[in-house]
C-alpha cells in the first residue's frame, strides 16, 4: 500500500503547489506555483526532489496532516511557524520520516506568512495542463482546484521504508531568516510614465503591507507615487513582481496567482530573488526598496540557487529532546527480572 498524507484539519489558504503551470500566459493561464519559491524548493531539495514536486503551501492558518498507509519522508520550510510531531515541538526546518498514524501539524509562529510541506517524490494529485498547482479562482490543479479541507487525501509518488534515526534533520538555511534589506527593483518597462522625482520618493519612501494581499497580489501603503502622464496603458503582459500604480497612487505588487495582462503602469519588477522575502510579510509590517540593474538582479537570483543547491551538505542531525514523559515511555533496561516474579 502507497504512503501518504489525510488532512485532519487545514486553515484558509492551504492549497497544493507545484513549480507552476508554465507557457499558457498567451491563453490568459495563470502561471500559479509557491508565493515563496526559495522556502519551497528548499524543502524539495531537502528530499532529493525535482524542482516542480508538488508540496502543501501552508498559509498562517496553518495545517495538520496524519501520515496514511506506509512511512513518509516529509521536509518543510518558510517562515517561522511552529511545527508539531505527534506533539512534539520541531525546528522552524527540518526533516524527518513519519510513521503511519504519526501527526504533523503546523500552526503560524513569530513571522513569515507561509510555510511549505513536501513529501519525498512530491505529491502525485492530479495534473492540469502538465501541472499540479492550484488555482483557485480557475478551479484548476490540486485538489478540485480548491483549498485543502480535511478528509482530503494526498497520495506521494514515493514512500521510504528505511530506519528513520539518521535520516532525521535540521534544514539549517540562514537564506530563509527575514532579512531588512530594501526590496530590489528593476525598473521598466513603464517607468517613463512617472516623474524622476517621483521615483527617487517611490526608493526613499516606507510601505507598509495593507490586508488587501494575497496570493494574487500585495497592495501597499506609503508615499503617493503620483503618475506625469496618466494612468491607463494598453494592457500589455505582467510578470511575477510587477510594481503597478495604479489610480490611488499605491503601488500592488503582482504575485503568483497574478493575472495575465495588466492595463496599470508598472514602475518595476521586485528582482527573484526577493520574491521569497516579500512573499513572507504580513500585514502590517514594513518594507522599503532600492533600484538595481538586470545584471545585479540575475547575479543575486544565480546567487540565491546556488544558496538552495548547498541544502543536503548543510543538514544537521535532529536531536529529539529527551523528556521525562519519554524517559517512562522507553524501555531502558530490558531483560531484568522483577523479585515477586514478574519480568
Amino acid at each position: 500500500m502507497g504512503g501518504g498524507l489525510r488532512v485532519l484539519r487545514a486553515g484558509p489558504g492551504a492549497t497544493i503547489q507545484d513549480d507552476g503551470r508554465h507557457g499558457y500566459l498567451r491563453y490568459g493561464v495563470t502561471p500559479a506555483g509557491p508565493m515563496d519559491w526559495v522556502a519551497f524548493r528548499t524543502a524539495n531539495v531537502a528530499l532529493g526532489n525535482n524542482d516542480r514536486a508538488a508540496a502543501i503551501e501552508v498559509p498562517v492558518a496553518g495545517i495538520e496532516a496524519i501520515c496514511d498507509g506506509a512511512p513518509l519522508a516529509v521536509a518543510f520550510a518558510g517562515g517561522a511557524f511552529v511545527w508539531r510531531h505527534d506533539g512534539e515541538r520541531l525546528p522552524i526546518a527540518a526533516r524527518l520520516l513519519l510513521q503511519p498514524g504519526e501527526v504533523l501539524a503546523a500552526r503560524a509562529g513569530d513571522s513569515g506568512a507561509f510555510a511549505y510541506l513536501a513529501v519525498e517524490g512530491g505529491f502525485e494529485t492530479p495534473a492540469t495542463m502538465g501541472s499540479r498547482a492550484t488555482h483557485m479562482r480557475s478551479a484548476m490543479g490540486g485538489i478540485e482546484g480548491r483549498m485543502l479541507r480535511a478528509g482530503d487525501v494526498l497520495p506521494a509518488a514515493s514512500t521510504r521504508r528505511l530506519g528513520g534515526a539518521s535520516y532525521e534533520a535540521i534544514i539549517d538555511a540562514p537564506w530563509l531568516t527575514p532579512a531588512l534589506d530594501p526590496f530590489r527593483v528593476v525598473l521598466g518597462p513603464q517607468d517613463d510614465y512617472f516623474a524622476a522625482e517621483t521615483l527617487r520618493e517611490f526608493f526613499a519612501g516606507t510601505f507598509t503591507l495593507t490586508p488587501a494581499a494575497d496570493r494574487m497580489a500585495y497592495r501597499l501603503d506609503g508615499p503617493d507615487i503620483a503618475h506625469a502622464g496618466g494612468y491607463d496603458i494598453v494592457s500589455d503582459g505582467t510578470a511575477l513582481g510587477a510594481i503597478q500604480i495604479a489610480g490611488d497612487k499605491n503601488p500592488l505588487i503582482l504575485m503568483a496567482d497574478r493575472q495575465p495582462t495588466g492595463g496599470y503602469p508598472k514602475l518595476g519588477h521586485v528582482a527573484r530573488a526577493d520574491i521569497g522575502r516579500l512573499a513572507q510579510m504580513r500585514p502590517g509590517e514594513t518594507c522599503c526598496f532600492r533600484a538595481a540593474s538586470v545584471a545585479e538582479a540575475r547575479a543575486a537570483l544565480f546567487a540565491r540557487e546556488d544558496e538552495i543547491a548547498t541544502t543536503v551538505a548543510r543538514l544537521v542531525p535532529l536531536r529529539r529532546a529527551l523528556t521525562s514523559e519519554k524517559l517512562f515511555e522507553a524501555n531502558l533496561i530490558g531483560g531484568v527480572v522483577d523479585p515477586l516474579g514478574g519480568e
